[in-house]
């Protein structure tokens, strides 16, 4: 394989599956507040402001789910066009999470969603809450069947070799239990939280801004809420980070010695790989390891300072109302936390180079046996198409947020 259609196959990738992954992000913790808010309205009967709440911010989810689902179409087709040597290598051993993962967002969690949208008004509350968590719940199955993939990738477990020199699936719970896999999904599922809470406090403080206030406080209430929940969010996600960087430096010590910038472990990681596999460089592009690193936790520490102090404001009702240096602080802090999934998930993959199955199968090996015109291509394609859904999604997003919850209810019929 050049190294000219490597480095497209591997850019192409990079842009598809980080513009869907932004996408999930805020799905996924959007659903988990949308379910417990409902639960509140559900419990205390029905109607309200938290049920305002859900109706308006589920239009939000909506339009973002809607959009996600195209690009991860759109990104599992490139993966089989770009990188048929991965799954005809590894396929058998860890090919199943990813049916399962379609099979839970594709039908399952968009059935559910489909009757949750068209429940409002005709189903019995408690049958329409439920309708949501399934939702709910199955986007997180759809999370961890991805990190299944994704941790096995990493840290591959639960595999044998076959005769033929390929992998197949020998231990299934070495497979589903990879702690990697799980350090990975508690990582994601709360920065997914913290992204959703960290959006709903800054649109909510935009409407304050300019002085959008309803009648029954409805802002007020949804910045507290999103404050409140991006305050644990955060914690937990900074706790699975910190266990994942110390897990590292057994899993992937090249990784780790790039980012301490400690050349004798790196000279000792190079010389075992070269022992196992052969001349080589068995060492992670340096400068791209440690810019993602330090950008996760540079963006990571912009957001603790700000969101402690919001924890203290948000109990107090004038700044809550009046504090408009605070409010444009929240709007600011917006973009945060996806710079931090977007520079930690390109430190995780990054990381694991020269391999895409980590210590088995070399990227340039997983490689489609294409040429690079053909690679230039696809690129050309995916890359503007997965530009422009990213745009639209905003546009439409920014453009339901501003409208304000008394236009966007999810009345559907």
């Amino acid at each position: 394989m050049d190294a000219e259609t490597l480095d497209l196959a591997r850019w192409q990738f990079a842009l598809t599956a980080g513009g869907h992954f932004l996408l999930v992000a805020l799905t996924l913790g959007l659903a988990t507040i949308l379910a417990v808010l409902q639960t509140w309205a559900t419990v205390r009967g029905g109607g309200g402001t938290a049920e305002r709440l859900v109706r308006y911010w589920g239009r939000l989810y909506v339009i973002n789910y809607g959009v996600g689902i195209v690009t991860g179409i759109l990104m599992e087709f490139q993966l089989g066009m770009a990188w048929a040597g991965l799954g005809h290598y590894a396929g058998d051993a860890f090919g199943s999470s990813l049916a399962l993962e379609t099979v839970l967002a594709f039908f399952v969690e968009s059935t559910f969603l489909a009757l949750w949208l068209l429940g409002w008004d005709r189903f019995n509350r408690w049958v329409h809450l439920a309708t949501l968590w399934v939702v709910t719940l199955t986007a997180y199955l759809s999370a961890y069947w991805i990190l299944v993939a994704n941790g096995f990738l990493n840290h591959p477990r639960g595999h044998r070799e076959t005769a033929d020199g390929r992998l197949e699936l020998a231990d299934p719970v070495a497979l589903l239990a990879n702690p990697n896999t799980l350090l990975a999904f508690g990582h994601v599922t709360a920065g997914a939280l913290l992204t959703a809470a960290v959006f709903m406090a800054g649109v909510s403080a935009f409407h304050l801004v300019k002085n959008r206030e309803e009648p029954d406080g409805f802002f007020r209430r949804s910045l507290r809420v999103g404050v409140f929940t991006a305050l644990p969010a955060l914690f937990v996600t900074v706790t699975f980070g910190g266990v994942q960087l110390a897990a590292i430096r057994e899993w992937q010590p090249g990784k780790a010695a790039t980012l301490d910038h400690d050349t004798a472990e790196l000279a000792r990681v190079q010389a075992e790989m070269v022992a196992r596999f052969g001349p080589g460089d068995y060492l992670p592009d340096a400068a791209l390891t440690r810019g993602a690193g330090l950008t996760m936790l540079l963006a990571f520490a912009l957001l603790t300072l700000p969101l402690l102090a919001s924890g203290l404001l948000a109990l107090w009702p004038w700044a809550v109302r009046r504090l408009r240096v605070w409010h444009l602080t929240l709007m600011a802090l917006v973009p945060l936390p996806y710079v931090a999934m977007i520079a930690g998930w390109v430190f995780r993959e990054a990381g694991r180079q020269p391999w895409v199955v980590y210590g088995l199968l070399r990227t340039e090996d997983a490689v489609s046996q294409v040429s690079a015109t053909q690679m230039r291509l696809s690129l050309a394609v995916f890359g503007p198409l997965f530009f422009v859904l990213i745009a639209v999604n905003w546009w439409l997003l920014l453009r339901a947020a501003g409208r304000g919850p008394h236009r966007t209810d999810l009345r559907v019929g």
